[in-house]
């Protein structure tokens, strides 16, 4: 099972480190047949800057990579990214072809504006969520939850949020012991305060 995530200029580091981290330190507990290959995807595949100037170096561009199982699109300054039509068409074109999709804080907008996100519950950063609604009113926007998982969608709160909603993304996928396992290894407390539509 492959899992992508997008990251892309001023990602927000532990939107996308965190989700990371959390599927590498699963596999530590998984048979070698269920194991996740977690990689990295970019426009083009190279260096990519992210917020905070962090430089980091994709596996794969958004042209030429393993089909994705489960597609992870982080959050940050994602402004420059919703006027890019060809990452929204790869994002709606690989979405529709995953078996889970999920966002972690402004990676939201991405799904929305590239219509992967219609008519959905979600959540997203609380600072960004008057701005989710104004934006795209058909969406059910809750507050003060860490996570929205609406079966094959889940979006997530802030930044940390994404933590524990790849977390919860574990254990839908590889079951709850795994998940606890998981969090206790990388001594996370994880909050499952999510909701389940």
């Amino acid at each position: 099972m492959n899992v992508g995530i997008y990251v892309y200029r001023d990602v927000e580091v532990l939107d996308f480190a965190g989700p990371f981290e959390v599927f590498s330190t699963a596999n530590r507990f998984l048979n070698e047949e269920d194991k996740w290959s977690v990689s990295l995807l970019s426009q083009t595949q190279g260096t990519v800057l992210a917020r905070g100037g962090l430089k980091i170096q994709s596996d794969y561009s958004i042209y030429s990579h393993p089909a994705i199982d489960v597609l992870i699109v982080p959050g940050g300054v994602h402004i420059q990214e919703m006027e890019n039509t060809r990452v929204l068409d790869w994002v709606r074109e690989t979405a529709a072809n995953s078996t889970l999709v999920a966002s972690v804080c402004t990676g939201a907008f991405l799904l929305a504006k590239s219509g992967v996100l219609s008519n959905q519950t979600v959540t997203t950063h609380w600072e960004d969520q008057n701005e989710l609604q104004h934006l795209f009113p058909e969406l059910t926007i809750i507050n003060d939850t860490r996570w929205v998982d609406c079966g094959d969608i889940v979006t997530s709160a802030g930044i940390s949020a994404g933590i524990d909603m790849s977390l919860r993304l574990v254990e839908k996928l590889r079951g709850r012991d795994i998940a606890l396992k998981t969090a206790k290894q990388m001594e996370f407390d994880w909050c499952e305060h999510g909701v389940t539509l």
